[in-house]
């Protein structure tokens, strides 16, 4: 919208800028026109006073006052004034010579005038000054005035005696021709005129579509019960944001379904516009705020620098503020706490995407041991951040055969039976501690150590399947698809592999946009080929779109575990996966529903028609695949 703005705005400057160009040369040429008028007048008049001069002199002494020869002979006056009467035209109105007496008054000399003609000394009223200007100075002189409707110019030329000023040759004259230019130029105004009225509704409508726009779009980011981003802003804010800059935080409102059980859903709106002041009131203007679930917020905390307290100080705060505050609905008080997980370093995943998991799965931790607590991930729910491996440690532990792979199943809701396996890939340190891929992932990412874990994945699911004969999915990032030598190892090893590639399951995380979408759905269908089933993972956050199934084959829909572990607690995110359970229906696409936790989730996601799940409660990652396409339920009966 800003780039068409940007060119709507460009087009208009432009279209402006080449009418008052044009305006400015209309305008330039029509004053031209009349100062090319005036000099033209001014220069006949200045040669008629001269011939008039030159009149005056041949028939004049200049031993004797001009004034005192013309009054000893009239028959020269009336001859002179003759010739005078002889420049007489419709321009040239007047032609009269006048001179100043000695108490300052101007009287006729000779008057060339045709009708109400002035006699031998008879006084005129003149612009003193002006005409004083002429005996002073000795100079000619131009009085003029000008309007839209025509030229008046008086041109005075001194007549010099013996370095004397003896009067005043005077030639009026005027021209409505700026009139006749002036209508002639006057459609040109008029055109001007329209443009610049069209212009200006132009922009005035351009000015109203921009802040509609701006409107439209902060209230398609906002959310209209807290006022704090949804995840439509998210989906934006993801495209630009520096991991590094920032530490994520998850905030949750403890039993937060027991509030609108006890108390109906007005008072949970209420705790939910108040837990949202509340954190308004801890974080900073350059933090991000977003409603991510029912009673769930997601917030981006800015850091100053790259050892910051941020995240450490705000939770403590935020956890300690909401823990005091007594929120009244309808003069009931009720009290709530809120759990928090803390992802410290985003930089360190793959995606942001991930660091949010992170995020969230601290929060999980902080709800499972109690609720009410703050969890970092740099506590031993996983590895310290400060553990991760070196791209030379991983290098070895591939070269040591430490690079393996954990399984966890993926089951048929109705019969509870593990139909597939996931492969998540692992590291195991030399104290024989299995590390996640979190912390050696992302040291290695783009480098050729990623290529040779991405071939010695695929060798030990290829092995699997040989052994087991069932179905085991390994994830990738549509990057991957697109880097050419991990597609080609991935083709090799399909090909050396053939009878095994109708087993493989490749889960491609969207987490991030790509324009070559041709390539991509080329090499899916290549892969296809072979047997090979595509499925899409954590289908319902980050750049999740819809559009991927119109333009690439997908066999397979994940649903992401952030909204699946809440559809017992969050409309929202039941709605939403609702939806895409109803959209992978209609697509006959097969779904799987992660991060089951609990017999409830399990329950309500199988009332949704979703056909797979997995998560803890069905069967947690484990080094070897030992299901044997029993029942969850028989595993769990002989492993008791």
């Amino acid at each position: 919208m800003k780039s068409k703005s940007r060119i709507y705005l460009f087009l208009i400057a432009t279209i402006v800028a080449s009418v008052l160009y044009l305006h400015h040369g209309v305008t330039t040429t029509h004053t031209q026109l009349i100062e090319n008028l005036e000099n033209i007048f001014v220069l006949q008049a200045g040669h008629f006073a001269q011939n008039i001069e030159e009149e005056l002199k041949k028939h004049t002494s200049s031993k004797k006052r001009l004034y005192d020869f013309l009054k000893e002979r009239p028959d020269l006056r009336k001859e002179l004034e003759h010739t005078l009467s002889a420049l007489i035209t419709p321009s040239f109105k007047y032609v009269y010579v006048l001179y100043r007496d000695r108490k300052g008054k101007y009287r006729y000399l000779l008057d060339g005038s045709k009708e109400d003609k002035g006699s031998f000394d008879q006084k005129l009223d003149v612009d003193k000054e002006k005409w004083n200007r002429c005996y002073e100075t000795k100079e000619d002189q131009v009085l003029m005035q000008k309007n839209l409707e025509g030229l008046w110019i008086t041109y005075l030329k001194p007549i010099i005696r013996n370095d004397t000023v003896q009067g005043i040759i005077a030639i009026d004259f005027s021209t409505g021709l700026p009139a006749t230019i002036a209508q002639a130029t006057r459609p040109l105004e008029n055109i001007f005129l329209y443009i610049f009225v069209a212009i200006g509704i132009l922009l005035l409508i351009l000015l109203y579509q921009t802040v509609l726009n701006i409107r439209t779009k902060k209230e398609s980011i906002i959310d209209p019960l807290t006022s704090t981003y949804n995840r439509n802003f998210l989906r934006y804010f993801l495209k630009s944001i520096n991991p590094a800059r920032y530490q994520i935080m998850m905030v949750d409102i403890d039993h937060f379904k027991k509030i609108n059980d006890n108390f109906g859903h007005k008072a949970g709106d209420l705790v939910l516009r108040e837990v949202a002041e509340a954190i308004k009131q801890e974080v900073r203007e350059k933090d991000r705020i977003i409603r991510f679930g029912g009673e769930e917020f997601l917030i981006f905390l800015y850091k100053e620098k790259q050892e910051c307290r941020a995240a450490e100080e705000i939770s403590k705060r935020l956890k300690e503020s909401i823990e005091k505050r007594v929120f009244t609905y309808e003069n009931m008080p009720i009290h709530i706490t809120v759990s928090i997980g803390i992802a410290s370093n985003p930089e360190h995943f793959k995606s942001v995407p991930e660091a949010i998991k992170r995020a969230d799965e601290m929060l999980y931790i902080a709800k499972r041991e109690g609720r009410n607590k703050i969890i970092f991930d740099k506590e031993n729910h996983d590895r310290p951040q400060s553990e991760k491996k070196t791209i030379g440690e991983v290098k070895e532990a591939l070269e040591e055969g430490r690079v393996v792979c954990y399984y966890q199943p993926i089951v048929d809701l109705r019969s509870l039976k593990v139909l597939k396996y996931e492969a998540l890939v692992r590291m195991i340190d030399r104290d024989g501690r299995v590390l996640s891929p979190f912390l050696f992932l992302d040291s290695i990412a783009y480098t050729n150590i990623y290529t040779d874990l991405t071939k010695r994945v695929l060798t030990i699911v290829f092995g699997e399947i040989k052994e087991n004969r069932l179905p085991i999915s390994i994830n990738l990032n549509l990057s991957d698809i697109l880097d050419n030598m991990i597609y080609m190892i991935m083709l090799d090893e399909i090909k050396n592999n053939l009878d095994l590639a109708q087993w493989l399951i490749i889960e491609l995380l969207e987490n991030e946009h790509h324009a070559n979408i041709d390539i991509l759905k080329e090499r899916l269908l290549e892969l296809k080929s072979y047997g090979v089933k595509i499925a899409i993972d954590d289908f319902g956050s980050g750049f999740s779109n819809f559009s991927i199934f119109q333009d690439l084959p997908i066999d397979i829909l994940k649903i992401d575990g952030s909204l699946i572990k809440d559809v017992d607690t969050s409309k929202i995110a039941y709605s939403i996966t609702e939806s895409i359970a109803l959209f992978a229906k209609k697509l006959e696409i097969e779904t799987v529903a992660e991060f089951i936790h609990s017999e409830e989730i399990l329950n309500i996601v199988t009332s949704l028609g979703i056909e797979n799940g997995q998560g803890f409660y069905l069967g947690k990652p484990a080094e070897k695949i030992s299901f044997d396409q029993r029942s969850v339920k028989q595993a769990s009966e002989i492993s008791a």
